[in-house]
């Protein structure tokens, strides 16, 4: 028989009082899944219908925006019932497929920020190059990877982690994360070693790979015209942004689950509600207003609906 988990949500003051406030969560977050669906999908809607954003770089954008509604679809639905429902539970086997799901994306949005750099240092410091390194078979076979690549790291210690015996039933937090560890009886020192692994592969490999891209086109551009320097501070700026803003949600996922830390309840608060909130609308914000091209589309879109 799998195991029910209790659910337990934080904000501000301590412990949210579903039951009380649960159809007026219920609207808040319904009305921002239903922005943060609109949002990414009308700039990769954009995206497929003008030609003139055929290119590698819109389409990683494309597909990091694709990342956002798939990782927000994977944790609103649940939130949404919790809302509505007297009881808030989870099934043991469906936290660990959420959790599954949640790291194959986060691992995926890191796959697809570091090719989205590679894309730009070939393009800025190997311009004459930039055909025949960034073909469709290379971005299709990048796209595919970024996502399967992930998806089978994530999957391994899925049945070692399914086969542990739980002492505790309540989770804390909004999403089935790398705290359920906390629920074992006993930590699993092959679980946690397999969690450092796939952390330097999927975090800090992509992370060092992304910083050594970027110090290279800045030495690039520092050394070239103004021009050269704007357009590269155009395309550069939005995905480091994005680079910043999804690096402190993992920083906060990893310190609450490896270093057992207590955080203050509003950082907590303010932590979660990146996790759920910030980050999927902030792309498709920066995307769509850092980015000319898009911003371009979007406004004469907006224009044309008014």
């Amino acid at each position: 028989m799998d195991n029910e988990l209790n659910v337990t949500y934080i904000t501000f003051g301590g412990h949210v009082e579903v039951n009380k406030y649960g159809f007026l969560y219920f609207v808040i977050m319904f009305t921002a899944y239903i922005l943060i669906i609109c949002s990414n999908s009308t700039i990769v809607c954009i995206i497929v219908i003008h030609k003139n954003l055929h290119e590698p770089m819109y389409v990683f954008i494309a597909a990091l925006l694709i990342n956002s509604v798939l990782y927000s679809t994977a944790i609103y639905p649940k939130l949404l019932i919790d809302f509505l429902s007297e009881k808030q539970i989870i099934s043991y086997s469906a936290c660990l497929f959420q959790r599954f799901i949640y790291y194959t994306l986060a691992g995926s949005e890191f796959f697809l920020l570091s090719v989205m750099a590679y894309d730009r240092y070939v393009s800025i410091c190997k311009p004459l190059k930039y055909p025949t390194i960034m073909t469709k078979n290379t971005v299709k076979i990048l796209l595919i990877l970024a996502w399967i690549v992930p998806a089978c790291q994530m999957s391994v210690p899925i049945p070692e982690s399914a086969s542990q015996k739980l002492c505790s039933f309540t989770l804390k937090g909004i999403i089935c994360n790398s705290t359920i560890h906390k629920l074992h009886c006993v930590r699993s020192l092959l679980l946690n070693i397999y969690g450092l692994i796939v952390l330097v592969d999927v975090v800090l490999l992509p992370l060092l790979f992304i910083v050594f891209t970027y110090v290279k086109i800045f030495i690039i551009t520092y050394r070239s015209s103004r021009e050269v320097r704007s357009k590269a501070a155009q395309t550069c700026l939005p995905h480091l942004l994005v680079l910043i803003s999804f690096s402190c949600l993992v920083t906060y996922d990893v310190l609450l689950a490896r270093l057992d830390a207590n955080f203050p309840k509003t950082l907590q608060f303010i932590l979660s509600l990146q996790m759920i909130l910030y980050h999927p609308l902030f792309n498709p914000i920066i995307y769509g207003l850092k980015m000319k091209e898009i911003y371009k589309h979007l406004r004469g879109l907006f224009c044309k609906t008014v």
